[in-house]
């Protein structure tokens, strides 16, 4: 199968590539390189340039007429800076993914899996979620999300695209062949501070010490980003099967996650025993945007994708380390 991957040049996308490729999957990328990497897309089909440009993506249809979905993993994606630029998030994540459909539509491409995500939930008692929770997403990186779900979900009803969200919270690791992985050495999330301070010598700030957890430190479920883009290829190839198990006309929504939350001091603890030595750490204050967290619940997962995460936290860890040493030797 021929797929379409915005944001192919990305962390998750470029993962999501080199998936597909293993499974016999030939990906089609296209991506701005605003925040990708070129050299993530060698070897593969690839256009430089904006999800919104009309012309762009006219071209890939015609020059690649096999296309038969579209997997969207572009978008902005750091909180406390949406919570800054809210009016820039909501363009490049909001206003850009309507002109995508509208064009994936012109081109009678009409199957799309959308890389969502479960911030937008509120979670639970115990800080789980499941595809019932409410939504409820408390940034405005969080909101562009529920609200590209909405849109497809009115696409869906309408019957101009059929589609599939996928919702998960925080990737972690990178390809185990290490073809791709984080393309930043100065990631925002807490396993990247985390090296970055252990690196560095200096003290890791963990931001917020007084959520109602149980060490009250935030919870977060985090996931392999292999095995996100293992849920990606699954849902992708199951599509059909997958839709026609929905209660809303062409329209399914799957959390993906490990159905295990790990508080910042757990994560803490996990990512010191990688290393074999403790890393300082200190209470700061929370980020503007910052959530208390939740972790997954992926029964649904399981039963329509006939998947389940295979990798541990400390291999994400230990993945991610190994990558950083090679992003550094690449730069």
């Amino acid at each position: 199968m021929k797929v379409l991957v915005t944001g192919g040049a990305g962390f998750i996308g470029s993962t999501v590539c080199s998936a597909m490729i293993d499974n016999g999957h030939t990906p089609v990328i296209v991506d701005s390189l605003v925040t990708g990497r070129r050299d993530f897309t060698a070897g593969r089909h690839f256009y430089e340039g904006d999800i919104a440009d009309g012309t762009l993506i006219d071209q890939i249809f015609a020059e690649h007429s096999d296309i038969a979905a579209v997997v969207h993993c572009a978008a902005l994606i750091v909180v406390p800076e949406s919570v800054k630029q809210p009016l820039r998030y909501y363009r490049e994540n909001v206003s850009k993914t309507v002109s995508l459909l509208e064009h994936m539509i012109r081109n009678d491409c009409r199957q799309l899996l959308f890389s969502s995500s479960a911030s937008i939930y509120r979670p639970g008692a115990d800080f789980s979620v499941d595809e019932h929770s409410p939504i409820e997403p408390t940034s405005p990186y969080a909101h562009s999300k529920a609200m590209i779900d909405g849109i497809i979900a009115a696409c869906a009803a309408a019957g101009e695209l059929e589609a599939v969200s996928l919702r998960y919270f925080n990737p972690i690791g990178a390809d185990p062949q290490l073809r791709t992985g984080l393309q930043t050495l100065n990631p925002t999330h807490a396993l990247g501070k985390m090296i970055e301070a252990w690196e560095n010598g200096t003290v890791f700030p963990v931001t917020g010490a007084d959520w109602p957890t149980r060490d009250g430190t935030g919870i977060r479920d985090y996931i392999h980003v292999w095995d996100l883009a293992r849920a990606h290829v699954h849902a992708i190839t199951r599509l059909p099967a997958v839709l026609s198990a929905s209660q809303t006309s062409g329209y399914q929504v799957i959390n993906l996650g490990t159905g295990t939350g790990t508080t910042v001091r757990e994560l803490l603890d996990a990512f010191s025993a990688v290393i074999g030595e403790p890393l300082a750490s200190q209470e700061v204050g929370r980020r503007p945007g910052d959530a208390v967290g939740a972790f997954a619940r992926s029964e649904r997962s399981a039963q329509l994708l006939g998947w389940r995460p295979e990798r541990s936290l400390a291999d994400g860890i230990r993945d991610a380390l190994t990558w950083r040493a090679r992003l550094k030797a690449m730069l």
